[in-house]
């Protein structure tokens, strides 16, 4: 298979622990990052999920909102269908 050469850039310190890690492993970064495109064209995608650690504070305002309809659902109006929905609404 043919090599070629690739420039990316990445911060100076993630570079520095991800070699000392992969040396650990008993590869180097580019082995390591060869590995990660492999997996990727795998699996037709990144190869883990990404999420959020913390949910931002809209996400957080519409859980509490969420508990407290559970907790309180006589205190919210639902609709059955979009007809109940557009005439309360006025639309």
């Amino acid at each position: 298979m043919a090599k070629v050469s690739t420039n990316i850039t990445i911060d100076a310190e993630v570079k520095k622990q991800a070699q000392e890690l992969f040396a650990d492993l008993g590869m180097d970064l580019s082995t390591a990052i060869n590995i990660y495109l492999k997996k990727a064209l795998a699996e037709q995608g990144i190869p883990f999920e990404i999420t959020r650690s913390v949910p931002n504070k809209d996400t957080l305002s519409a859980m509490e909102e969420v508990k407290r309809m559970e907790e309180h659902p006589e205190k919210y109006t639902g609709y059955q269908d979009i007809v109940s929905l557009r005439k309360a609404l006025g639309v």
